[in-house]
């Protein structure tokens, strides 16, 4: 191993020492704890828009429910009409 290589892997695992030190200070854990408390204020937003968007669509699935039954329940008048309609025009031509 030459002594460049030697120096990289010594200086690799001192940097990852301290690294690892500053990682588990007392100040990283503040921000830690911070950055957690951002995302959980965060994560409540996100989910009072959800409950939103939730309800919205609820009411739009209700909504189109609605027009389904009053369009079938058009169909269902037409049809019935249609088929009045045709006995009587073929009663008229029976007599």
């Amino acid at each position: 191993m030459s002594f460049g290589k030697a120096a990289l892997f010594f200086g690799g695992a001192l940097f990852g020492s301290a690294g690892l030190k500053i990682l588990s200070s007392r100040d990283a854990r503040v921000v830690y704890t911070h950055v957690t408390a951002a995302t959980l204020r965060c994560k409540d937003e996100v989910m009072k828009h959800v409950d939103l968007v939730q309800d919205s669509c609820s009411d739009i699935l209700e909504d189109a429910k609605q027009i389904n039954e009053a369009r079938a329940k058009e169909e269902a008048k037409y049809i019935e009409d249609s088929a009045r309609v045709k006995e009587e025009k073929t009663e008229a031509e029976n007599r």
